[in-house]
């Protein structure tokens, strides 16, 4: 298995579980994309976020009773997982059985590639670690330069386009000027393009990410296979 490339992808929750309920045709789609990667000798750690669900169960919880930070990373946490399971699940005849929850964990991970496999499905930790940083880093224990972010937008930009018409997309963008577009604070829930501490760990380590728009699934075909995409690269 060691001649086979290793590509990371950090999936939004957003993909997996919108306000809508789980959109099962988006990762239809996904599955097919990957499938045919694995069949060029790629194989794949894929890390889940949590998506509506999560703030479902910490709203709920809100309504009852006072939640502190770590009682919504956690409600954040078991999120990722439960979407963690859905994913070993439709690619079962690729994924090792077991999810990664732990990216620190001292076995050798690439026991997960084993027996055949091309895919580790991995999920949340524990609070204070968002699914982003998990991705950064089972990136550097794998040593994979490059991780992709599949979120539902189709670039970063340079200020919030939801607060500012005249925000302008950035094709490219270096970590000192990203870090000024998200802060340097994680808090569960944020929304934002990249985790800002794992945008920090990602600088030390000289990792590229690219972030693209998930839901327009040729254009992740596109990325995957080394052409032309529309997205933003955050080095």
């Amino acid at each position: 298995m060691a001649n086979k490339k290793t590509c990371i992808i950090s999936l939004g929750g957003s993909l997996i579980f919108p306000p809508e309920g789980i959109d099962w045709k988006f990762l239809k789609k996904f599955k097919k994309i990957i499938e045919s990667e694995i069949k060029k000798n790629k194989r794949f750690i894929i890390v889940t976020g949590g998506g509506h669900i999560c703030r479902v169960y910490q709203q709920a919880a809100g309504k009852i009773a006072e939640l502190t930070n770590e009682d919504k990373d956690w409600l954040g946490v078991h999120s990722t997982r439960l979407n963690a399971h859905l994913l070993k699940t439709i690619f079962r005849k690729q994924a090792h059985p077991r999810i990664n929850k732990n990216p620190l964990t001292k076995e050798n991970l690439n026991k997960h590639f084993g027996h055949g496999e091309s895919i580790m499905v991995a999920a949340g930790w524990r609070p204070g670690w968002s699914t982003d940083y998990v991705a950064v880093t089972l990136a550097e224990r794998f040593k994979v330069k490059t991780l992709i972010n599949l979120s539902n937008i189709d670039y970063v930009y340079d200020k919030d386009p939801k607060k500012y018409k005249d925000a302008q997309p950035q094709t490219e963008i270096g970590w000192p000027d990203f870090k000024k577009i998200v802060g340097n604070k994680w808090t569960p829930g944020l929304n934002a393009p990249f985790d800002p501490i794992a945008a920090r760990k990602s600088q030390q380590l000289g990792l590229e990410i690219i972030v693209i728009n998930g839901q327009k699934t040729n254009n992740l075909k596109n990325c995957l296979s080394g052409k032309k995409f529309k997205g933003t690269k955050i080095s």
